[in-house]
């Protein structure tokens, strides 16, 4: 890929967590402090080290899934509610670890709450972050029948983000699953056309779609992996780039 150094150079990301990586395996507890903590510190590291803008989308699969509870019987609107609910107390977390970490952390959240978040607005996010704040956002998008996914790809157009780096339990893009196929091949790079002929699966239609339509890449990289956000952050070579 000619342009691989290109996106690399970039200023302001948007950072998506899955809630799920908040959770230790095997643990009760749903949000684990130290695995908190540990990707606070990394965050802090990356920018002191880079001085990158960072605003940060974190999921609430650890307590909640809007489609799985509507599979089950609950009204769909309402899941998904319980689901971003569960959004602003994984932000929250975040939020006090990297205040401990000395970063300006700030919570928006698109489903009002004032005594624990910030109203989403678009340009005062905006000037947070070029003050060099945090920012976190929460509640998805503040409507049902959209994933933490679309959040992402719609708060990196509003931001003016470089980049979405997408932070799984896998190290990049596969041409099939590799927790069920050994044999899977991992993609350096991958064109958003081709995520689409090959359903890839690198994150919904609708996020997906936002991206590839304002050609913002995304790069799919594993969380799991200690030191691995750093890497990210200061625009090192990691995962898999969709462009």
């Amino acid at each position: 890929m000619s342009d691989l150094k290109e996106i690399r150079k970039f200023k302001r990301v948007v950072l998506k967590l899955s809630g799920e990586a908040l959770r230790a395996p095997g643990s009760q507890d749903n949000i684990s402090p130290e695995i908190v903590g540990r990707i606070a510190k990394e965050i802090h590291a990356a920018r002191q080290d880079s001085g990158v803008e960072l605003a940060i989308v974190v999921g609430g699969g650890n307590f909640w899934r809007g489609a799985s509870a509507s599979a089950r019987g609950m009204d769909r609107a309402t899941a998904d509610y319980v689901g971003m609910l569960a959004t602003v107390m994984n932000a929250l977390a975040l939020q006090a670890a990297l205040e401990q970490e000395g970063e300006e952390c700030i919570v928006h959240s698109a489903i009002h709450m004032q005594n624990v978040a910030e109203p989403f607005i678009r340009r005062k996010a905006s000037r947070q972050l070029t003050r060099g704040a945090v920012v976190i956002f929460a509640a998805g998008t503040g409507s049902p029948f959209f994933s933490t996914d679309t959040t992402a790809a719609l708060r990196a157009n509003e931001m003016d983000a470089d980049v979405i780096f997408k932070a799984t339990m896998v190290d990049g893009v596969y041409d099939s699953d590799p927790r069920k196929n050994p044999d899977a091949v991992r993609y350096e790079s991958v064109s958003f056309r081709e995520c689409l002929s090959k359903q890839l699966g690198v994150m919904d239609a609708t996020a997906f779609s936002l991206c590839m339509d304002n050609d913002i890449p995304i790069i799919v990289f594993d969380l799991g992996k200690e030191g691995n956000i750093r890497i990210a952050l200061n625009h090192g070579e990691i995962g898999t780039v969709v462009h």
